[in-house]
């Protein structure tokens, strides 16, 4: 495939996944390999599920050949952050508290993921509990900005959408560098 698999969007990788001009085993591998690149600077993971993801490729492409396809979420990889229970799977809200905590059971989002046939890549940093800015003291670095390395993690998107919570934002948060990331400013900041 002449394209950069890590750059499809949603909507194309189900439709070639669907017309199977795309193999979710060859899609997993090439984001795999492109994890494998940057997660050293990214610190994005906190625990890969590579294996995982593996088998469950392997299964949708089975299913997907069979004619059992379950939609436009069937074959697509995805990464949760670390506060989503996974039944099996670390889930320590990046923080020290929980560092051995394995759910017997889903969350609901993972669950519904799950049964849409989607793969599970791995858990992803955020700050500890998803509260507050970066934590240095934990077992895991803070995850940096893709775009700017020197940049980390910032405040939710949903700052930027609503002017009340960008003055909220710099009323109640002690700002350490705006961030541009995409065009879009950031306010990385942590909790006071």
């Amino acid at each position: 495939m002449a394209v950069d698999l890590a750059f499809l969007t949603i909507a194309e990788a189900s439709t070639l996944l669907k017309a199977r001009q795309l193999s979710p085993v060859e899609y997993v591998e090439a984001l795999m390999r492109r994890t494998e690149t940057f997660d050293p600077q990214l610190h994005a993971y906190i625990t890969p599920t590579f294996d995982l993801a593996r088998q469950q490729a392997q299964q949708a492409e089975r299913d997907i050949a069979a004619g059992a396809y379950r939609g436009p979420l069937h074959g697509i990889p995805f990464a949760l952050k670390d506060i989503y229970d996974t039944q099996g799977i670390r889930t320590s809200g990046h923080s020290k508290v929980c560092l051995q905590r394995i759910p017997d059971a889903d969350a609901t989002a993972t669950r519904k993921l799950s049964e849409a046939g989607a793969i599970l890549m791995g858990k992803l940093a955020t700050h500890e509990f998803a509260h507050g800015g970066p934590s240095f003291d934990l077992p895991w670095p803070p995850a940096r900005n893709p775009w700017h390395l020197a940049h980390l993690l910032a405040a939710p998107r949903v700052v930027l959408e609503r002017p009340w919570l960008q003055d909220w934002c710099r009323w109640r948060w002690a700002p350490i560098r705006v961030a541009r990331s995409v065009g879009q400013p950031r306010c990385a900041a942590w909790w006071v």
